[in-house]
């Protein structure tokens, strides 16, 4: 039976961590404070600008200053957001997997259309069957309407789908929308909760384990 396998962007599809993390550091710079490695602000990716102006300047949405710090913070990514972005190891060869296999893949991902269209296009993935972004349907993610706008786009049944992400709302958003879900350890996972409690149908710790993986989803029906 066709599949359609279905990523989060951020952390799960692509690293965009380093591109995050040197548009937080540009804006501590402004600031006259040292850079912070990137591995130090990576698990705070996946909460997007607001994750990483907290990780990087330490304010909280009501703090006076954090609104201007969050637009300068996008300002600086979106003009900077393909550098060193690239597709995690092993995900080329997923994706060739699925062709093969005869299954369809897409996106679905919190990051606005502003931001993710222009990675998507630069990664050069004319394939993609669908990209849902954070802003595409009323609700982003752990609600599920993401998750079923993308199965609706791309002539899917949710229950013929798998998403695979990096984020416990992720997983959450799989399981409300009836679809399997695939937990990535290997991504940016946050800092609260653990990826092994997070209730998803398979985990992996690495890209190259997606596959059977996914291929073991399938077979269990």
């Amino acid at each position: 039976m066709t599949r359609l396998v279905l990523f989060d962007f951020d952390g799960t599809f692509a690293d965009t961590a380093p591109d995050m993390a040197a548009a937080a550091n540009r804006q501590r710079q402004k600031l006259g404070l040292a850079p912070l490695p990137t591995d130090e602000l990576r698990p705070f990716v996946s909460m997007g600008a607001r994750g990483m102006v907290k990780a990087s300047l330490g304010l909280e949405p009501d703090h006076a200053d954090y609104e201007a710090q969050r637009v300068a913070f996008l300002a600086d990514y979106e003009n900077n957001s393909t550098v060193d972005t690239r597709l995690f190891a092993g995900i080329d060869e997923l994706l060739n997997e699925i062709r093969q296999a005869g299954m369809r893949w897409g996106i679905v991902t919190n990051k606005h259309t502003r931001y993710a269209e222009p990675i998507v296009a630069w990664l050069n993935l004319p394939d993609c069957a669908t990209l849902v972004c954070g802003d595409t349907t009323q609700y982003a993610k752990p609600h599920p309407m993401p998750l079923q706008h993308a199965a609706k786009e791309a002539g899917f049944d949710t229950a013929d789908c798998i998403y695979v992400g990096d984020d416990l709302r992720d997983i959450v958003a799989a399981r409300a929308a009836g679809m399997p879900s695939i937990a990535a350890a290997y991504g940016y996972c946050g800092v609260e909760h653990p990826p092994h409690l997070w209730g998803a149908d398979a985990l992996v710790e690495d890209p190259s384990e997606l596959w059977q993986a996914i291929n073991e989803l399938v077979v269990r029906g």
